[in-house]
């Protein structure tokens, strides 16, 4: 067991304490969520491969959806390995350096999760809206330095999480009831004022979220007013086909993130910690498991690529859908 620094009243390492009030069902809550961290992996690398591999793929939007894929796995992995130690073997101690750590990286990839469904947004308003000129705006050199720049947004606006964190005393102990180190979780233990973490976690939350729902707000208001003026309705529905993946993805990840985000600070006496945690992971779990199934499902060229791939060399002109 850890010591805290009285100098400074930091502790020394946290103990991440599960899911509390369901300690005795610890392993057969992993066996899910093992099993959807599994297929988010398979299925996002083999995204990024196909994307890679076929030629055919190399357009803005697979691009971007590789870049989702690339982040849906940094995302889960930055906290599941962790959550799988907790509930199969009971390792719960992390150090409080380590616990920043996995604090920032959580939170940046998060924002990035949503930053790149805006980017993909804006790809498929150019694509609709102005299809001659697609591949002439969105080119690698933009796509790229789009990338960048919200991945930067992420960092800049995440690194004050660290030190807002840091400054707080830890007089209450050093037991988090959380599976993995989210900001509010680790400033609820502090004796200190948690005022500050409190309304820059809302102002973040603001700047990241609530601008990109905004960006794909306008967007796809864009994209209906061009859509319901096409003539022909095998062009509408071809235009919105084009968008129904990205608007199932958009769901995947803004309902559980407003959930976790709204319950952990307006619902802390009415929702049940375990479903708040059990949440708090699933928002984290659900979007790189589902991402790869709904682009695999609904996206015409995904299939037939993964058909080209399973059946090289073959005659597949009998697999085609």
């Amino acid at each position: 067991m850890s010591v805290l620094n009285n100098s400074c009243l930091t502790p020394v390492s946290f103990i991440l304490n599960g899911i509390p009030g369901l300690e005795e069902v610890h392993l057969w809550i992993s066996f899910p969520l093992g099993v959807m961290y599994s297929i988010a992996i398979a299925g996002n690398f083999g995204l990024m491969y196909l994307i890679y591999s076929e030629e055919v793929l190399h357009r803005p939007m697979y691009i971007f959806l590789a870049l989702l894929s690339f982040t849906d796995v940094l995302m889960c992995t930055s906290t599941l390995p962790n959550t799988l130690c907790i509930l199969w073997f009971d390792l719960k101690e992390i150090t409080f350096n380590a616990c920043l750590s996995q604090m920032f990286f959580v939170h940046t990839f998060t924002g990035m999760e949503s930053g790149v469904l805006m980017l993909m947004a804006l790809d498929r308003y150019v694509a609709i809206c102005y299809p001659l000129r697609y591949a002439t705006i969105l080119t690698n050199t933009v796509i790229a330095k789009a990338g960048l720049l919200t991945f930067l947004r992420g960092v800049m606006l995440v690194i004050p999480f660290t030190f807002l964190t840091k400054r707080l005393p830890y007089c209450r102990g050093n037991i988090i009831p959380h599976t993995y180190c989210d900001h509010m979780s680790v400033a609820k233990i502090s004796c200190g004022n948690v005022k500050v973490n409190a309304v820059y976690g809302l102002m973040v939350a603001l700047l990241i979220g609530g601008f990109d729902i905004l960006c794909i707000t306008i967007s796809y208001t864009m994209i209906l007013r061009a859509v319901v003026s096409l003539s022909s309705a095998d062009a509408r529905q071809k235009a919105f086909s084009t968008c129904t993946a990205h608007i199932c993805a958009i769901i995947i990840t803004y309902v559980p993130a407003f959930f976790t985000f709204f319950t952990h600070r307006f619902g802390g006496h009415t929702i049940p910690p375990h479903i708040h945690i059990i949440m708090a992971n699933l928002y984290l779990l659900m979007p790189p498991t589902m991402n790869p199934i709904v682009y695999g499902v609904k996206t015409k060229q995904i299939r037939e690529s993964v058909i080209r791939f399973l059946f090289k060399g073959k005659d597949i002109s009998s697999h085609n859908i």
